[in-house]
C-alpha cells in the first residue's frame, strides 16, 4: 500500500457540481434544436425521460459500490474485486480513453465557441487537415484554456471545486432565465414547434440515441472518492441527486427551445438554444449571455474530467499497471502531479489536430466508456451473486439482482449504438482510432506484468483488503452486529 493519501475536501455542493458539469458540456447549445426538430417537443422531453431513466439504473450500480469501495479509481476497484486483475485493466483502460478524448475535446470546443463571440477571429492560417483549416488564433486559445486547467487541477482539488461551483452557477442561471422565458412566452399566439414529429417513435429514438453520452461524466465522483468529505451513503445520494438534476436540465432545455421556437426558425438557425433566449427577452444580449454559459459548460465539464482521469491514471499507476511515475503526489498541493500534467499536455496539443480529427477521437472515446459501463453493470450483479451478505453494503439498492441484470442488458444495448447497422455506428478510422488505443494499452499492460510480476494482483489484494478492513470498522460504528461481515475475509 502506498503512503500517499489524498486531502478530504470536497463537500455536497462540490460533489453535485463536479458531476452535474461534467455531464453539462456544450452539447446542450448546439443540439437542443435537432432534438425538437427529429421528435418534437414533448417528443424531445420523452426521449430524455427515458434515455435519462436507463442512466438512472446505471447510477444506481455506481452509488452501490462507490458507497461501499469508496476509494480512488472507481471502476478500477469494482471490477477487480468483482472479475480479477484482466478485467480491471481492461475497464479502466477504456474508461482512461472516454476521459482523455473529453479533455482533448474540450480543448477544441473552447476555441471553436469563441467564433461565435469573436467577429473575424480566425487568424494566421496554419494548415489543413481531415478537410478543416486550421488557424493560429484558434489554435492559440484552446492552447492557453488547457494550461489554465491544467494549473487549477494541480493546485489543488480545493481551487478546483471552486471553479466548479462558479461554472456550474453560471450554467443554472442562464438556464432559468431560458426556461423562465419559456414560461412567460405565449406559443399559441406566435406558433411553436409540434409536440410530436411526424414519425413519433422513430424520432424519439433519434433523440435518444444520443441521450446516454450526454450523460458520461457522472462517475467522476467515484474516481474522486478518497477526496471526498461525505459518509458514505450521502456519496452515493448525491451522486444520484447530480443525476436526477442532468435529466431534469435536459428536459427543460429542449422545452424552453421547441415552445420559444417555431420549426422554421429552428431549421435556419445555426444555434437555436441561443436564438429561442433571445427571443425570449427580447434582445441578442440574452443570446450572447447563453453563449458564455456554454463556454462555462465546456470549462466545467473540462475541469472534471481532468480530475477523474487524472485520478484513474493514478489509480493505475499505484496499482503496477502503468509506469510508476505517473502515481506521484505533488508535495505540496497533494494532486496527482504527473498524470494531471500528462492529461493536460494531450489537451494542450490536441488543438493542432483540428477539429474534424478530435470528433473521431471522441466519438471512438464514447465507446470505451460504455464498455466500461456495462462492465460496472457486470460487476455489481457479480458481487451480488458471489459475496450477497459477506459484503458490506452501506447504501443497499433494493432487489439488487433484478436492478443488475436490467442494468447490464441497458448498458449492453448501448454498445449496439457503436456497431455497424446502427445509426450511430462508428467509422472505418474511428474503429482505427479504437483499435490502436486497445492494442496500445495491451501492449503496456504485458510490459507492466513482465517488469513487476505478481505485483498488480498482490497491491490490489491488499488494497481489497483495507478495504473490507475499513467496511468493518465503519459497519460496527454504525452499530451493525460483526455477524453481518463474518465472511468479509474468507
Amino acid at each position: 500500500m502506498s503512503d500517499q493519501s489524498f486531502k478530504k475536501s470536497l463537500g455536497s455542493l462540490d460533489v453535485v457540481a463536479l458531476a452535474f458539469g461534467a455531464m453539462i458540456g456544450w452539447g446542450w447549445v448546439v443540439l437542443a434544436g435537432s432534438w425538437v426538430l427529429s421528435a418534437g417537443v414533448l417528443g424531445s422531453v420523452l426521449a430524455f425521460l427515458l434515455g435519462g431513466s436507463v442512466v438512472l439504473f446505471i447510477g444506481l450500480t455506481y452509488a452501490e459500490l462507490a458507497a461501499s469501495m469508496p476509494v480512488t479509481g472507481g471502476e478500477h476497484t469494482y471490477t477487480y474485486r468483482a472479475m480479477g486483475i484482466h478485467v480491471s485493466f481492461f475497464c479502466s483502460w477504456m474508461m482512461l480513453m472516454g476521459y482523455l478524448s473529453v479533455v482533448a475535446f474540450e480543448a477544441v470546443a473552447l476555441p471553436t465557441v469563441v467564433e461565435y463571440l469573436v467577429p473575424n477571429y480566425n487568424q494566421g492560417f496554419l494548415y489543413n487537415i481531415a478537410g478543416w483549416d486550421v488557424y493560429a488564433s484558434w489554435v492559440a486559445v484552446g492552447m492557453i484554456g488547457s494550461v489554465v486547467m491544467t494549473w487549477i487541477n494541480i493546485r489543488g482539488v480545493e481551487v478546483s471545486a471552486w471553479f466548479q461551483k462558479a461554472a456550474v452557477f453560471g450554467i443554472l442561471a442562464v438556464g432559468i432565465m431560458l426556461f423562465v422565458g419559456a414560461l412567460m412566452f405565449h406559443p399559441e399566439e406566435l406558433g411553436r414547434a409540434p409536440d410530436f414529429a411526424e414519425n413519433k417513435w422513430a424520432g424519439i429514438m433519434m433523440v435518444m440515441v444520443m441521450v446516454p453520452f450526454m450523460f458520461v461524466g457522472f462517475d467522476v465522483i467515484p474516481q474522486a472518492a478518497e477526496e471526498i468529505d461525505l459518509t458514505r451513503p450521502k456519496i452515493a445520494l448525491y451522486l444520484m441527486v447530480s443525476l436526477v438534476i442532468a435529466v431534469m436540465w435536459y428536459m427543460g432545455i429542449a422545452w424552453s427551445v421547441g415552445t420559444i421556437l417555431t420549426p422554421q426558425e429552428i431549421s435556419g438557425s445555426p444555434l437555436a438554444t441561443a436564438d429561442a433566449i433571445a427571443k425570449a427577452w427580447g434582445g441578442h444580449w440574452a443570446g450572447t449571455l447563453l453563449i458564455i454559459a456554454g463556454v462555462l459548460g465546456i470549462l466545467s465539464s473540462w475541469n472534471a474530467f481532468l480530475m477523474g482521469g487524472s485520478r484513474l491514471i493514478y489509480a493505475m499507476s499505484l496499482s503496477y499497471m502503468l509506469p510508476e511515475s505517473l502515481g506521484k503526489l505533488h508535495a505540496k498541493y497533494q494532486t496527482p502531479v504527473t498524470a494531471t500534467l500528462l492529461l493536460g499536455g494531450l489537451a494542450t496539443i490536441a488543438p493542432l489536430f483540428g477539429r474534424k480529427m478530435l470528433v473521431w477521437i471522441v466519438d471512438a472515446g464514447g465507446l470505451g466508456v460504455v464498455i466500461a459501463y456495462t462492465l460496472v453493470a457486470l460487476s455489481f450483479l457479480v458481487l451480488r451473486i458471489k459475496e450477497p451478505k459477506s459484503m458490506v453494503r452501506p447504501v443497499k439498492i433494493p432487489a439488487g439482482k433484478l436492478v443488475g441484470v436490467l442494468t447490464l442488458l441497458a448498458a449492453g444495448s448501448m454498445i449496439y449504438l457503436y456497431l455497424p447497422g446502427s445509426p450511430s455506428a462508428l467509422i472505418p478510422v474511428e474503429w482505427a482510432i479504437f483499435a490502436a488505443w486497445t492494442v496500445f494499452g495491451i501492449l503496456l499492460y504485458l510490459y507492466a506484468l513482465k517488469k513487476f510480476p505478481g505485483k498488480s494482483k498482490a497491491f490490489m489484494d491488499e488494497e481489497i483488503v483495507a478495504i473490507k478492513e475499513h467496511n468493518q470498522k465503519w459497519w460496527r460504528e454504525h452499530g451493525m452486529p460483526s455477524k453481518a461481515f463474518e465472511h468479509e475475509n474468507d
